[in-house]
C-alpha cells in the first residue's frame, strides 16, 4: 500500500502507523501477563498494555472512517497481512528478559511522549484530542520504564549487564522511529504531523539522560540502523506475532459472542 499510488491517502497511512505501533506493543506487553517478576509489575505491564490497546482502538477507528471503505477497527487489526502493517520495528521485537522489555518500553514511551506532545497542536482536531488524552497515559509509561532502567542499570552486576545488552541490541531500531517520508512531509506541511527531527532531538536528550544516570553507556550515534516500517518492511518477528494475535478472527470469520 503506497501513498504514491493513492493520492490523498496520507492521513490514513499516518493513522495506521500510530495505531499499529500501539497495537503491536500492547500485544507484546500482554505476553507478560502471569509471567511478571513480581505481582505488582505483572499488573503494571498489563495496565500499560490496556492503555496501548485503547490508543490503538481510537486510531484504527479513526483510520477506518478516513478510509471510508466500510472496514472496522477490528478488520484493520485482524485482517491485514504483515506487509500492510506499519508499526515501528522496535515495537515488534521479542520481550526477551525483563531488562530488554523495560529498555524497549523506555525507548518507545519516550518517543510517544514527545510525539504526542507535539500532536496536541495538530490541525486535525481528532488527532489533537487523542494526543492530549493519551499523553497523560504515556507520561506514566515513561516514568515507569525510566525508573526501572535506572534501578536495573545501577543495580547488581547481573542486572546492569542485562540492561547494557538490551540497550545495545535494541539501539539499531531507534532510527526507524524518526524516519520521514512523503506522508510525514505532506502532513507536516498541512500542520497535521510534527517534524520528527524535532521529536528526535528531545528523545535523544531524554534517553541520554536516563542512560547516563543508569551508568549505561550510550551507543555510538553512527551505529548501524535498521529501518523500513514506513514501507511495511519488518523483521521476522512480526509475522509470528500476527499469526498469534489474528488466529481467532481468521479461524472463525464473523464470529460474535
Amino acid at each position: 500500500m503506497s501513498s504514491k499510488n493513492k493520492p490523498g491517502n496520507d492521513l490514513f497511512l499516518y493513522l495506521l502507523r500510530l495505531g499499529d505501533t500501539s497495537l503491536v506493543l500492547s500485544h507484546r506487553l500482554a505476553e507478560w501477563c502471569g509471567h511478571g517478576p513480581i505481582l505488582e509489575e505483572d499488573i503494571a505491564m498489563t495496565n500499560i498494555s490496556l492503555d496501548l490497546i485503547g490508543q490503538a482502538r481510537i486510531l484504527l477507528g479513526y483510520a477506518s472512517r478516513v478510509e471510508g471503505k466500510g472496514r472496522s477497527e477490528d478488520d484493520l487489526a485482524y485482517l491485514r497481512e504483515e506487509r500492510a502493517f506499519y508499526n515501528v520495528l522496535l515495537a515488534e521485537q521479542p520481550n526477551g528478559d525483563f531488562a530488554c522489555t523495560m529498555v524497549r518500553q523506555l525507548f518507545i514511551s519516550s518517543y510517544q511522549f514527545f510525539l504526542f506532545e507535539a500532536l496536541q497542536k495538530s490541525a486535525d482536531e481528532t488527532i489533537a484530542a487523542f494526543a492530549a488524552k493519551s499523553l497523560k497515559e504515556v507520561t506514566y509509561h515513561l516514568r515507569h520504564s525510566s525508573e526501572w532502567v535506572l534501578r536495573l542499570g545501577d543495580g547488581t552486576a547481573e542486572s546492569r549487564e542485562k540492561t547494557v545488552q538490551a540497550v545495545n541490541e535494541l539501539w539499531m531500531y531507534t532510527r526507524d522511529l524518526f524516519d520521514m517520508d512523503s506522508v510525514d512531509r505532506n502532513l507536516l506541511t498541512a500542520g497535521i504531523a510534527p517534524d520528527m527531527n524535532l521529536v528526535k532531538e528531545k528523545w535523544e536528550q531524554k534517553i541520554t539522560g536516563v542512560l547516563k544516570e543508569s551508568t549505561i553507556p550510550v551507543p555510538p550515534s553512527d551505529a548501524w540502523m535498521a529501518s523500513g516500517s514506513r514501507e511495511g518492511k519488518h523483521t521476522e518477528h512480526l509475522g509470528y506475532l500476527l499469526a498469534e494475535m489474528q488466529i481467532l478472527p481468521r479461524t472463525y470469520p464473523g464470529a460474535s459472542w
